[in-house]
């Protein structure tokens, strides 16, 4: 069974890829534009939350035909893990261009939200979870999200052209944690 901890930290894990895009878009604008600020924060926490909960319901329908899935979310948690470590240590050349356009934030909610989707797809996989502890998750997902873009945002403005947070590195460290600890109770069931 999944514990509250364990939610609030995937919260955070996947929180991540929603604070270093905000970083990115606070640095890019350089000053409150409130409108499209709230519609990025917002989309961001409603996408997490909403994607995560989308892939366990439309996993579940067909996880009961499955035994031992417990694999396969500790594959997914592992694979996405180590592509946020992955990628928080390759050299990304930032650009400029505003994406706080509709569309713009639309397609950054998605792109930031394939992670919870295959959280949700690896909760349907866990026997022990429960639909309203989906529920849960994916609200706790979704306010993680909307905080950590809020923050993101905050010091993007703040901070100096020349700062660099691998935010990345620590939701891949987190959602490797959760996937050991998955194995190793599913190790020690058998």
């Amino acid at each position: 069974m999944i514990s509250l901890l364990e939610i609030w930290l995937l919260g955070i894990a996947l929180a991540m890829d929603c604070f270093s895009v905000s970083i990115a878009q606070g640095l890019a604008a350089k000053r409150i534009v409130w409108p499209p600020m709230t519609a990025l924060v917002l989309s961001f926490g409603i996408f997490q939350g909403g994607m995560t909960l989308l892939g366990y319901m439309g996993t579940s329908v067909f996880s009961h035909h499955f035994r031992h899935l417990d694999y396969l979310a500790v594959g997914l948690l592992f694979y996405l893990g180590a592509k946020m470590i992955w990628e928080s240590c390759r050299k990304k050349e930032e650009e400029t261009i505003n994406m706080l356009k509709p569309l713009n934030i639309i397609t950054l909610s998605v792109a930031t939200s394939i992670d919870a989707l295959a959280v949700g797809i690896s909760f349907a996989c866990l026997q022990e979870v429960t639909t309203s502890a989906v529920l849960q998750a994916s609200g706790i997902i979704g306010l993680c999200s909307t905080l950590f873009s809020i923050a993101g945002l905050w010091l993007g403005i703040k901070a100096s052209q020349h700062l660099y947070i691998k935010s990345e590195l620590l939701g891949g460290i987190i959602l490797i944690c959760i996937g050991l600890k998955i194995l190793i109770e599913h190790l020690y069931e058998n």
